[in-house]
């Protein structure tokens, strides 16, 4: 199987004859490579003896097997394995274009998440308030409130605020320092917010075809697109039906009742169906990353479960385990087992990030939040000053108290009728 053994040239060559060839140089032991009979690994036949290598080993036919076996509490019942040479697990195999994610009608309001869009609907009102509010308080803005207009009435607040947030200059023009702080606040604010907006949205066209809607095992069973299978008797298959959960129930179900359809035979037979259908293999996730190496319209989802090993088995009781296991280690604190990895996995395919892309979530703007918080403040106090420096300026031309003329310019101001009530008695009292 590639990568472990192959034919080349009358040779065998591969990952586990440079891994044979290793511990043999450790151990100082001579060997002959023999390709198990029946081209199987292992497993119970219905008579009850067992297949392929592991058979071989109980029949004494072999002293050592070398390949992807994967080690199972029923093949340890019988037969002794070494620490495992290579680690793996259950994955799924994918085609890239058959999984990329479909551009939905409102994919330009991807790049914020929806509290995030809503937080800006509020800060944009927010702010248009402020806007409408400070520039009917402050003095600078409206000084003449009964002989004058104000310009800034509510629409032309949202129209301005509108205006900042595409970066086109809209009039009214602030006048006022309490209005400017406020529309400047603003204009920092929408500036960093469409530099974010920008970046991600870049980011989200750019990595769109990498961008698989399956990357669990709970996303393969929800989804109807894709059919999805193993090798018909395999460990994998096994798993799935012994598995507890609930998600592993639903995938083993799917494929006992269709596996005259989605079950296959051999693993070249999954990838090739895989590059040619819209299907989705489920097997050994090692094997998987040597077929995404060897062809670079497939990938492997990010999720692996069931992890599991590829040891050596020997016959129970023998005494070359404890030497071969300790041999495997040493090969792997040397770091030739990752030489060994990279070499046979080798791709020529373009690596790109596989990091999930996600939308910008609040958090990430909490400070631009904050600021525009604090500008507004800030512009309402200043509003607030610029009104009272105005009343106290006036009570002393009138010789009334301050508070009064500062309750009698903030009613006029924000067009609080109280005079209606003494206008109305004294008409009443005309008419008497």
């Amino acid at each position: 199987e590639d990568p472990y053994v192959m034919v080349r040239r009358a040779e065998l060559e591969g990952y586990c004859i440079d891994l044979l060839k290793a511990l043999a140089s450790m151990l100082h032991f001579s060997y002959k490579v023999k390709v198990v009979g029946d081209g199987k690994y292992g497993a119970v036949s219905s008579n009850g003896n067992w297949t392929g290598m592991i058979g071989e080993i109980l029949r004494q036919e072999a002293d050592i097997a070398v390949a992807p076996l994967t080690v199972t509490s029923a093949r340890e019942e019988v037969v002794s394995f070494t620490t495992p040479f290579l680690q793996t697990g259950i994955g799924i195999l994918l085609r890239k274009d058959t999984m990329s994610q479909e551009m939905s009608f409102f994919h330009f309001l991807a790049p914020f998440s929806k509290e995030t869009w809503t937080g800006l609907l509020f800060a944009y009102i927010l702010t248009c308030f402020c806007l409408f509010l400070v520039a009917r308080l402050s003095p600078c803005e409206w000084n003449e409130p009964k002989n004058e207009e104000n310009h800034f009435s509510f629409l032309n607040s949202l129209w301005f605020g509108a205006g900042a947030l595409a970066l086109q200059g809209v009039t009214p023009r602030p006048k006022a320092l309490s209005v400017r702080v406020i529309a400047a606040i603003w204009w920092l604010f929408t500036i960093a917010l469409l530099a974010a907006y920008i970046a991600n949205f870049t980011a989200l066209l750019s990595s769109g075809s990498e961008q698989l809607p399956i990357q669990t095992f709970e996303d393969l069973v929800k989804q109807r697109k894709l059919e999805f299978g193993t090798l018909d008797g395999s460990s994998t298959f096994y798993y799935f039906k012994n598995s507890k959960n609930p998600i592993h129930q639903m995938i083993y179900e799917y494929m006992d009742k269709r596996r005259d359809h989605v079950l296959v035979k051999t693993y070249q037979e999954a990838v090739q169906r895989v590059m040619d259908s819209n299907y989705a293999f489920i097997g050994e996730s090692i094997s998987q990353d040597l077929a995404a190496a060897r062809h670079c319209n497939l990938i492997r989802a990010p999720e692996v479960i069931g992890a599991r090993g590829f040891g050596i088995a020997t016959a129970q009781a023998s005494p070359w385990t404890k030497k071969l296991s300790i041999a495997v280690l040493k090969l792997r604190e040397s770091g030739d087992l990752d030489y060994l990895r990279n070499k046979w996995w080798e791709t020529s395919c373009l690596h790109k990030s596989r990091e999930r892309w996600s939308p910008l979530q609040p958090q990430a703007l909490g400070g631009l939040f904050l600021t525009l918080a604090i500008g507004l403040a800030l512009g309402v106090i200043a509003a607030v000053v610029e009104l009272s420096n105005k009343s106290r300026h006036a009570a002393g031309h009138v010789k009334k108290s301050c508070c009064s003329i500062f309750t009698e310019e903030m009613c006029t101001r924000l067009r609080i009728k109280e005079n209606t009530r003494q206008s109305q008695e004294t008409s009443g009292r005309a008419n008497a």
